[in-house]
């Protein structure tokens, strides 16, 4: 089952970042330098690296850079099984990180007792 075509969706972006390149050089090779810095081999692998970014993606809430980092997940050799474990922690960080925000909430609302606009 597929929800997105997500090769289009790399293609179209790819495509799309013409304009942004054009209107914002700086920027746009900034975070290039960024990409290539995350793709430097150092003490994690490819495949550690691509699952964190996988995960990370999820929780940001990122079409695109699900796209992206699946499909380098899959040249660095990511199985549905490692990745479905990694998208657990994924999971488990953002019911807590929702449960700590709630607490914040909760907190501020107190803070506001009794103060009227």
């Amino acid at each position: 089952m597929l929800l997105n075509n997500w090769t289009q969706s790399l293609t179209n972006n790819k495509k799309a970042s013409a304009g942004f390149a054009k209107n914002n050089p700086q920027m746009m090779e900034a975070f290039k330098q960024v990409n290539l810095a995350h793709a430097t081999p150092g003490v994690l692998d490819a495949k550690t690296r691509e699952l964190i970014a996988l995960a990370v993606a999820v929780t940001t809430r990122c079409d695109g850079c699900i796209a992206a980092h699946a499909a380098a997940a899959r040249k660095a050799g990511v199985t549905e099984q490692e990745l479905s474990e990694a998208l657990g922690t994924a999971i488990a960080l953002n019911a807590g990180a929702a449960y700590v925000y709630s607490l914040r909430a909760l907190d501020a609302l107190g803070e506001f007792a009794g103060n009227q606009a």
